[in-house]
């Protein structure tokens, strides 16, 4: 059997360093000698699970009343990563950005995961997060950007429980590993790399990960 080295990755679609850091990994594996070996397993984060279906105010704002900051070093915050995603090709519309619940955001990509999209399916949601300004706690946009990339099912999931249960286990499974915030890979259940760090950072991972493979993990 062809060895794998298997990333789990938490992470949450509206979170800024979360999609620098899948470009990052992105583009690390386009160098990475074994990327075809590299199994992916996308885990489900909220950066806040009690946050409403619709904010009244902006993303600005929400920063702003969050971290307790004027609200023009909110905006100049989220400019500043905004210009890093400009730097790696993407381009942001912080200003559209409407803040939400994520919860089942994440169920989308945990069925998208049942049908081999997941990855196709989390780039789709950053990018209507971040570039398009839709509303990510609403079912019926939900299904459209899931149709657009194959992933099937999406209204009945949405309409019961499918999926809960495994959101939750991945939020669990955080806190066991003391992860407590995103982005995070997780390699072989061993290297770990939090952040947006860069696509260098990421490569060595994968390098050093891929060497110890075999050992033993506790």
């Amino acid at each position: 059997m062809t060895p794998q080295l298997v990333v789990d990755v938490w992470s949450d679609v509206v979170c800024p360093f979360c999609y620098l850091g899948q470009r990052h990994f992105r583009d690390a594996l386009t160098r990475f000698e074994h990327a075809t070996a590299v199994v992916v397993q996308r885990r489900a984060f909220e950066l806040d699970p009690h946050a409403p279906l619709t904010y009244p105010g902006s993303l600005d704002e929400m920063l702003a009343v969050k971290y307790s900051l004027p609200l023009t070093h909110a905006h100049a915050l989220n400019q500043r990563v905004a210009e890093g995603a400009r730097q790696l090709g993407m381009e942001w519309s912080m200003d559209a950005a409407r803040p939400t619940n994520t919860f089942d955001a994440h169920r989308v990509i945990a069925l998208a995961a049942t049908q081999g999209l997941a990855d196709v399916m989390s780039e789709r949601l950053f990018r209507a997060y971040f570039s398009e300004g839709h509303l990510l706690s609403d079912a019926p946009t939900l299904a459209r950007l899931a149709d657009e990339v194959g992933v099937r099912g999406v209204a009945t999931t949405l309409a019961g429980d499918d999926f809960v249960d495994r959101v939750r286990q991945d939020e669990r499974e955080a806190s066991r590993r003391g992860i407590s915030g995103v982005p995070a890979f997780v390699m072989n259940g061993d290297v770990h790399v939090t952040g947006a760090q860069g696509a260098d950072v990421m490569l060595d991972a994968l390098r050093r990960a891929w060497a110890r493979r075999e050992e033993p993990v506790d």
